[in-house]
This record gives C-alpha cells, structure tokens and sequence, in this order.
C-alpha cells in the first residue's frame, strides 16, 4: 500500500523555463546556444544545486567556459525568478492527495539563488509535508545519500512510497531503495500510472 508522494519539482510540479528566460533578453541564436552550453548544460549547473560553492564562483567557472559571453552570463543569472514557473495543477494535486490521507514529501535538486529568486513559484511547499532540497544538504540526485537522508528523516518505509521525477537516472537511484517509480511526462499520465499503484490521485 502506498502511503506516500513524493515529488520531484522541476518539470513535475513547476516547470524548469531556462530557455525561455534566456530567449526573453533577445539574444541571437548563437548567443543562445553557447549560453546553454555554459551555464545550464554544463556538468558544473549541479554546483548550483549541490550548493557546495559559491554562487560567483559558480558563475566564474561558467565564465571560464565560455569567456566571450561573460556580460550575458552574469546578466542572464543576476536574477533568475523567470527560470521556474509552477504548474496550476500543483496545489489542488497536492491538496487532493493530502485529502485521501497521503502524505506529499518533495525531493528536489535545487539551488539556493533559485529557492530565493523563484520562491513565488515555489508557493505549494507550504502545503507539503515536508521534503529536501539539495543545496540545504550540500548532497543532490542521484547521489544514495539524498534518498537515504529523506528516508531516515521522515521515518519512510520505501516500499509504501513513490517518486515522481522526470530524469530516468534519478528514479534509479531512488528504486535501490525499494521506492516504487514514475518517470512524470505530464498530469494525466502520472494519474494513470499511480491508479496502477492503487493510489487515487
């Protein structure tokens, strides 16, 4: 029987709108694409959510990576509020699941500039139950730690829960662990595959 949700937040519950932010300071497409390939597509965009360095020094390494768009960079991630925007489905979801008696956790990769920027986005974690984001913990998905740390934190029993996450290697660090998966394209769909589970969502 499953006893609890828990929930990825980019592109689940809120949509991770990078490329949109970017387009929004009409940039060519050149432009557009090296930022991407040295900023959000870069291995060290996990620095963000890992929350182990610092933002300028985050960002200084973005620079190195492409050190003939540094004024877009530093423009581009002064404020990054238009990066997420949340899904109109999140709180009702949230709230019907909660009114069946399920509990909601949230497991997300996350920075803490973006938690800051995007918090009006972020407006459906007070109606959770808790969860983990992964600058907080200086740990992100798929590292066992994470999954290990919210199981202990919330006394979880991983055969009662699922995760909904949209990148398949983060539901694969989460099913060593018994946690039962969904890899979330859309709503409906989701709703279909946790009925499967015997959840009413």
């Amino acid at each position: 029987m499953i006893t609890t949700i828990i929930f990825d937040i980019g592109n689940v519950l809120a949509d991770f709108t990078w490329e949109e932010h970017y387009r929004s300071f009409g940039y060519s497409e050149e432009i557009l694409e090296r930022l991407a390939d040295a900023t959000v597509k870069s291995p060290l965009w996990n620095e963000y959510d890992r929350g182990a360095m610092s933002d300028e020094e985050i960002i200084q390494g973005f620079i190195e990576n492409d050190p003939g768009i540094e004024k877009e960079i530093r423009e581009t991630l002064r404020d990054k509020g238009s990066m997420v925007i949340r899904n109109d489905y999140a709180i009702p979801w949230i709230q019907k699941l909660k009114g069946k008696g399920y509990r909601c956790l949230y497991l997300s990769n996350f920075s803490k500039s973006a938690h800051v920027d995007c918090a009006a986005a972020l407006d459906f974690l007070p109606y959770m139950d808790g969860g983990i984001l992964s600058y907080e913990e200086k740990i992100i998905k798929p590292m066992p730690e994470i999954y290990q740390l919210l199981i202990d934190r919330y006394g979880l029993v991983p055969q009662e829960c699922v995760f909904l996450d949209d990148t398949p290697r983060n539901l694969e660090g989460a099913a060593k662990f018994g946690i039962h998966t969904i890899q979330f394209k859309n709503q409906a769909q989701a709703i279909l595959e946790l009925k499967k589970l015997g959840v009413e969502a």
